[in-house]
């Protein structure tokens, strides 16, 4: 799993400049739910080979009592909560302010290993921007500048060492032996925690609606037509005794970090409530992260034809990119359309672990050359040689040939949809990646 850096403090400190610069400006996952503030912002990051989730949240006001700053602080708190480092940003130019005090005290109090910094530093000698720091009683203050990079690197490595010397990791081995794992996805009161208690068969799954929420990750394994699976909790799910509860709480980190954990994701959607921009949000993370996936609309039962249609037409035009998944209708509380939906996500694992064999590959390439040639670009027409697989989950093809830099992305498609129909790849993203062959009697500049 990987960890979750939240960046909190003052307003205009520099953390959504920092928050860009560890993300190298990725799109932020934004969530739009009632009560998660638009200035909360998810991203990822990576140094080297170690991957990171990093939080942007608002100006923290911690001792604001109503309105919007209020609003703001309980969700840095709720960020806080959900993290394993909090890198506390100050201003560098503007010096110790007493609100800095403030946010030092209270992050005290949580535990959480703190990350002192102190930003906008270029050009100014450490002794002189980190002296009054010291006052916070936070440690060593690191010196950075987040708009040029200073010193960033090297904070971030520092964090993340901490980080990962405190989880520990589940890998292949351990998924080798639990079966598939599952993450099932959506937003609250969409039927999650309904469809875990169906699939486990069993009621171990309690829903509340109380606040809160759980760092932990939860694995419920069960088998199902003689096949072990194991299901991945985004719902809060945590043991008290023997017994699971489930708090349909929304928690971004949580789904991200379960989506990035699991084989297959089944996002679940409510056939009565519209597609939210955080559905297609967290759709479009599923397919950015290569894991299978279904679609699974519940709450099918009860509905006339006419608003079936509607419905359908409504999924089809809203989660378009989502073509290649399998779309499955569902009653998690009637047990209705349970065994397709598992069905689906049986062959989307499949596809997602396939093997696809040099000279089938080749074979599939050459006939979709010469069944529709790719675009000229002026004089050069791109020339696709041969294909390989790259790598699985998800299924990567490598293309090989000359001047691959002028096949547009419409050409691309037209193979990733060719070599889908080909090897069956039903319910998995599919990546394709093309390779020139430099011409050895090409003069040199």
């Amino acid at each position: 799993m990987k960890p979750v850096i939240a960046l909190v403090g003052r307003p205009n400190v520099g953390k959504s400049t920092l928050f860009n610069r560890l993300t190298r400006s990725r799109d932020a996952l934004v969530a739009d739910l009632p009560g998660l503030t638009r200035d909360r912002h998810y991203g990822e990051g990576r140094v080297g080979d170690r991957a990171y989730l990093v939080v942007d949240t608002g100006g923290f006001e911690p001792i604001a009592k109503d309105g919007i700053l209020h609003e703001m602080a309980r969700q840095t708190r709720q960020a806080v909560e959900e993290a394993d480092i909090v890198v506390f940003i100050c201003d560098g130019r503007n010096g110790l302010a007493p609100q800095d005090k403030h946010i030092a005290d209270y992050l005290r109090k949580t535990g959480r290993p703190i990350f002192l910094v102190v930003n906008k530093a270029e050009g100014m000698k450490y002794s002189a921007v980190a002296a009054d720091f010291y006052e916070l009683g936070l440690g060593d203050p690191r010196a950075i500048s987040a708009a040029h990079g200073d010193g960033v690197t090297e904070m971030i490595n520092e964090a993340l060492d901490q980080a990962y010397a405190d989880r520990p990791e589940t890998g292949d081995e351990d998924a080798g032996k639990h079966g598939v794992k599952i993450a099932i996805v959506g937003r609250p009161n969409v039927g999650k925690s309904t469809l875990v208690n169906t699939l486990i068969g069993e009621d171990r799954v309690i829903a509340f609606d109380m606040p809160g929420t759980t760092r932990d990750s939860i694995y419920v394994d069960f088998e199902r037509g003689g096949k072990k699976y194991t299901l991945i909790d985004t719902a809060g799910l945590r043991r008290r005794g023997k017994v699971f509860e489930a708090i349909e709480k929304f928690s971004v980190v949580k789904t991200l970090q379960s989506i990035a954990d699991a084989n297959v994701v089944i996002l679940l959607l409510d056939a009565r409530q519209e597609i939210s921009d955080q559905d297609a949000h967290i759709a479009g993370f599923v397919v950015e992260q290569g894991r299978a996936l279904v679609v699974g609309v519940n709450k099918w039962d009860g509905m006339d034809d006419h608003a079936r249609e509607r419905i359908k037409h409504h999924l089809q035009r809203k989660l378009k990119f989502l073509d290649f998944a399998e779309m499955r209708f569902i009653s998690a509380t009637e047990k209705f359309g349970i065994g397709p939906l598992m069905r689906s996500v049986d062959e989307a694992y499949a596809a997602a672990m396939s093997k696809l064999p040099t000279p089938r590959l080749t074979r599939a390439l050459i006939e979709a050359v010469e069944f529709q040639q790719p675009r000229r670009r002026g004089p050069v027409r791109p020339k696709l040689r041969y294909a390989h697989q790259g790598g699985q989950n998800p299924p990567i093809i490598v293309i090989h040939g000359n001047a691959l830099d002028a096949v547009t992305e419409t050409y691309k498609r037209y193979l990733e949809n060719r070599f889908r129909e080909t090897f069956s790849l039903t319910g998995t993203p599919l990546r394709i990646e093309f390779r020139s062959s430099t011409n050895p009697y090409t003069e040199k500049s």
